[in-house]
């Protein structure tokens, strides 16, 4: 995990936006409890800690949420971005104005506490295929507005981002497939070949739930083939039919139990929307010293 170099997500002109919004849904007119109890002269210094053993992501968006909130904070990141940190470890630390840390401590939590589960659950699933030289990819299933934040999230548990949006590939899944096929008998290859003409610039993947299917579609050379909820057996025969032809995903009721079966048949890379959807939060808690 974090063996690559990470973005600045931080940068991201959506990021600022999704941070200012959750500042403005959270504080609205005012933190009418830490306006009540801090003085404007209180000051202190908060550590985020870890409950529990987990690789660490969000770590620049708290620091930016902080920072947001006043400038005058000061935010030292002790475990950056895609490394591990132990139960009990401290992530940050943050000095200045009390009441701005604990107006900003809500919001910095939620983020990072989101992340740093959904890059957790990806290294597990990174270890489990490792071995095998497969690509553990996300998806779309992301939580809308939070896309560039989850998808960051993935990269610092070790996994690789799959399209970000509808604009930067083809991607044939089974309702196009069913759309297509209203109008052109099922010839997979030929909705690749349709595809390609209109986006000649982009890769191009499709989908696939047998050999018959898989066949029909490598007529038109896509550059992926999605083998969709197959069995160990049948993803096999299908990689080894796509060999020196193009790329193989798999996708489909894989979990943590099973991915290793699957990244046993030499698939290339398998796509698990569980990431970004299902990913449980990661225990952190801000402590004032």
């Amino acid at each position: 995990m974090g063996t690559m170099k990470l973005p600045r997500i931080e940068d991201n002109v959506q990021v600022k936006s999704s941070i200012w919004n959750a500042l403005a849904e959270d504080i609205g007119a005012g933190d009418a409890t830490t306006d009540a109890l801090a003085t404007s002269s209180a000051k202190t210094t908060a550590q985020i800690v870890s409950r529990g053993s987990y690789v660490v992501s969000g770590s620049t968006i708290g620091r930016a949420v902080f920072q947001r909130i006043c400038p005058e904070l000061k935010v030292r990141i002790l475990i950056p971005d895609g490394k591990k940190v132990k139960r009990n470890g401290t992530i940050m630390t943050i000095s200045g104005p009390a009441g701005a840390i604990l107006s900003a401590e809500r919001t910095a939590l939620n983020f990072m506490q989101r992340m740093t589960g959904i890059a957790t659950l990806t290294a597990s699933f990174v270890t489990k295929t490792r071995r095998f030289g497969t690509v553990i990819l996300d998806t779309r299933k992301t939580t809308p507005g939070l896309r560039p934040l989850e998808k960051y999230a993935v990269l610092c548990g070790g996994g690789t981002n799959h399209r970000m949006g509808l604009d930067d590939m083809v991607l044939i899944k089974d309702n196009h497939r069913a759309l297509w096929n209203q109008t052109q008998a099922g010839d997979l290859g030929m909705a690749v070949m349709k595809a390609r003409m209109r986006n000649p610039e982009l890769a191009i993947e499709i989908e696939v739930e047998n050999e018959k299917e898989l066949l029909s579609a490598l007529h038109g050379q896509p550059e992926c083939v999605l083998l969709d909820n197959m069995k160990p057996q049948l993803m096999r025969k299908c990689v080894l039919l796509c060999s020196g032809k193009c790329y193989t995903e798999a996708s489909g009721g894989i979990t943590l139990e099973n991915v290793e079966e699957v990244a046993r048949t030499g698939v290339d890379s398998i796509s698990l929307g569980c990431l970004t959807h299902s990913a449980p939060a990661a225990d952190l808690s801000l402590e004032l010293k």
